[in-house]
């Protein structure tokens, strides 16, 4: 009789990955926790932060299944955190997870996991994972539409994603919670995890002032005819569309339409001034390893949570895709990534460069 496969399950110490974990266990694979200890900004390491290790070893004894815990902190530090924050630097607003997922996550613990001889690595993600006939792994939405994770999984390979198991794509949130509530898991009732997990509970504009100050000068606000409005407190604390907090009085709200970095300007405009209708991304991955067909019409998420929107493909090569758009959109933000997809299947996304 041949063995049960082997999967490596990240533990990060909360409900979802301990609740996954014993589906795997349920559906007869053999189980093996494992946990990356991350680099976390030190003025903010506290209890909390430190709480995550011991929680997931304790999720780890109580399902009764072995425990690694792997130390990332320096290649997180240089592949994350340097990359956060030279795309302030930039003038961009990146989403850290997008590329903590492929580089750390399965980056280092999934290929630590295939080392030792594990079949498959898994995760809590709430997103599915289906085969199909022509032997490509497909990345579907996960049927809980308020928690689904495939946005944040999209920069992942087809290899990657081979040798992946979802476990949660199928259930709710809800579901998950009264699973664990059932089984009396001590992280039943553990929030979510937060997304910049470096962090520890702090403001990632105190970070910024300590890690990159030069992204936090305050400049002038100027419009899109060079007038000073105002000053600015520092362009790494404004995103592209944003409304609120731009403090000018005028007779209609104004939005952030750009950011000059040269000059340390920040570029304001009106409701009209502020919308694009078309995008240009580099860095793409396309999970299929195959550019989607140009000329036909996708929905496109352009940031997490955000509502898809029709997009026609343009253009689309392994270096780059571009976008038009059925209406006009505010927040097309450079550093963020654009996620296309056909139906529930998630085709891959690329990195907003810029907008217009």
């Amino acid at each position: 009789m041949s063995a049960k496969p082997l999967v490596f399950i990240a533990l990060s110490g909360g409900v979802d990955s301990a609740v996954a974990a014993l589906r795997l266990i349920d559906q007869g694979f053999r189980v093996v926790g494992i946990h990356m200890e991350t680099w976390k900004d030190p003025k903010w390491l506290d209890i909390t932060s430190i709480a995550s290790a011991v929680l997931a070893k304790s999720a780890a004894d109580s399902i009764g299944v072995p425990f690694v815990s792997l130390d990332v902190r320096d290649v997180f530090f240089q592949r994350v955190i340097r990359t956060f924050v030279n795309s302030y630097l930039a003038g961009m607003t990146p989403n850290p997870c997008l590329f903590c997922n492929p580089q750390i996550k399965w980056g280092i613990l999934q290929t630590y996991a295939l080392e030792q001889g594990g079949d498959y690595f898994a995760t809590g993600h709430y997103a599915r994972l289906t085969t199909g006939e022509d032997g490509l792994v497909r990345l579907l939405r996960g049927v809980d539409t308020t928690k689904d994770q495939s946005y944040v999984l999209s920069m992942l390979s087809q290899f990657q994603l081979r040798y992946s198991l979802l476990p949660l794509g199928g259930m709710t949130k809800t579901e998950v919670r009264r699973q664990a509530q059932a089984l009396k898991l001590l992280v039943a009732d553990h929030e979510d995890s937060q997304d910049l997990c470096f962090l520890g509970g702090g403001d990632y504009r105190d970070f910024l002032q300590r890690y990159a100050p030069e992204s936090t000068a305050p400049g002038e606000i100027v419009d899109m005819n060079g007038k000073v409005l105002g000053r600015h407190q520092g362009l790494a604390f404004y995103t592209i569309g944003q409304r609120r907090g731009i403090q000018i009085a005028a007779s209609k709200p104004y939005y952030v339409v750009d950011k000059d970095i040269y000059n340390n300007r920040l570029m304001v405009g009106f409701a009209e001034q502020a919308t694009k209708s078309q995008l240009h991304a580099i860095q793409p991955n396309f999970i299929s390893g195959e550019p989607p067909q140009t000329g036909a019409i996708y929905d496109v998420m352009i940031r997490y949570r955000a509502q898809p929107v029709k997009g026609e493909l343009l253009l689309a090569s392994q270096e780059e895709f571009r976008l038009k758009f059925k209406q006009e959109l505010r927040g097309m933000t450079p550093g963020q990534v654009a996620v296309l997809y056909q139906g529930e299947v998630c085709l891959g996304g690329g990195i907003i460069q810029t907008a217009w």
